[in-house]
């Protein structure tokens, strides 16, 4: 058979019309009808990331207000300049970011990896410029005693978070984890910045700061066990 031939039987076979039974078109179309929710629309990105920038700010705040407000009574009016915008605009990223995270489709304007380390580094430097008390007075017992109160309060920084976005998808489970987590992490370094009195440089240089890394691998294993439950 010669090639003319064969695309002439493929080129009739592609015109021939088709005919599909009317009643299986309705079970497809009934099987998907059963299968569809109605739903609500996401609110604008910049009212979702102000929400979860505030859901950090009020958990900081109520945790402080519950601990005692001793370390910023503490702090100069200098260092409260600087370390209080410091950890507004790294809440003000990271609530975009979880916001991106939760719309697919979205700009990414910060990687979630990038986030976390530029976040650490940030008030890693803020606090080295700072304090420059570097005694380590019972530098385990308090230090373990704010890494748990910050983590305490991470927590349910981070559900209520969660619920705020509930609605939306993330399209990387992981990488949204992570950013949570990271966010989550912020507003417990902020209640300790608010809360601890010790400005001896290596506790607020590690056991203030690990809250962050801490948090946002703990946001990261849920991510990834959610992605593995979708699966």
């Amino acid at each position: 058979m010669k090639d003319k031939e064969i695309d002439e039987i493929l080129r009739q076979a592609a015109q021939a019309p088709r005919s599909v039974d009317p009643a299986l078109l309705d079970r497809v179309a009934g099987s998907l009808a059963r299968s569809l929710r109605p739903v609500r629309p996401l609110p604008p990105a910049w009212v979702l990331t102000s929400g979860l920038a505030l859901i950090c700010v009020a958990v900081a705040l109520a945790g402080a207000a519950r601990l005692g407000f001793y370390g910023i009574q503490k702090l100069s009016g200098g260092e409260r300049a600087l370390i209080f915008p410091t950890l507004g605009v790294l809440i003000w990223l990271g609530a975009a970011a979880a916001t991106g995270e939760m719309i697919p489709g979205s700009r990414r304007r910060i990687a979630p990896a990038t986030l976390l380390g530029a976040g650490c580094l940030a008030l890693l430097a803020v606090f080295g410029v700072l304090f420059h008390d570097y005694r380590t007075g019972q530098f385990v017992s308090q230090g373990v005693k704010c890494l748990t109160a910050g983590l305490l309060h991470a927590a349910p920084a981070a559900l209520v978070s969660w619920l705020l976005l509930r609605r939306g998808f993330a399209v990387n489970p992981v990488a949204a984890g992570l950013v949570a987590g990271t966010l989550a992490g912020l507003a417990g370094v902020t209640m300790l910045e608010l809360h601890c009195a010790n400005f001896e440089a290596p506790h607020v240089m590690l056991w203030h700061i690990a809250v962050i890394p801490v948090s946002a691998a703990a946001g990261a294993v849920l991510g990834w066990a959610a992605r593995v439950c979708r699966r």
